[in-house]
């Protein structure tokens, strides 16, 4: 068995260091020294070594800093998500769809077609297992009925079959 030679020998380490003080970027230093990148970034972190501000200046800056009471900012909503659910929302003022959904569709893995549902009925496995297989919105994975399943605005998603 070949025996390993460490990553971070004594010539390697200072030399990250001179490359650090110098001003290269870690991709240049582990491009001269012969390591990846993030074995520079995590031998910098373990180091201490940082640009910009000093160690103590972040301490008294965030000790400084009174975060119970600091708005948090609301989480944004992806574009695609966002276009998703108006594609099935539609208008804000239309009135929103809510009845069964179709089951005269179901099919096979092999019989699903390019817009088709993949919404999974039942367990996968089981005997009884499909999928929803009707009309799919362009671009999207689901029906109408189950992209509102799988879409909920301001909601925590929960698993829902159909």
């Amino acid at each position: 068995m070949p025996v390993l030679s460490p990553t971070w020998t004594a010539e390697r380490i200072e030399l990250l260091k001179q490359h650090f003080e110098a001003g290269l970027s870690c991709r240049e230093i582990a491009a001269d020294i012969g390591v990846s990148r993030n074995a520079v970034i995590g031998k910098l972190s373990r180091l201490n070594l940082t640009r910009g501000r000093t160690a103590d200046e972040r301490r008294r800056q965030d000790g400084n800093r009174d975060r119970s009471n600091a708005p948090r900012a609301p989480k944004a909503v992806p574009r695609l998500q966002f276009e998703m659910l108006a594609t099935i929302y539609g208008e804000p003022d239309a009135p929103v769809v809510t009845g069964p959904i179709d089951e005269a569709n179901r099919c096979s893995l092999m019989e699903l077609g390019e817009y088709s549902c993949r919404w999974p009925i039942s367990t996968p496995g089981a005997e009884d297992f499909c999928f929803c297989g009707n009309a799919a919105h362009e671009g999207q994975p689901y029906c109408a009925g189950h992209s509102r399943l799988a879409y909920r605005p301001n909601s925590r998603a929960r698993v829902m079959r159909g």
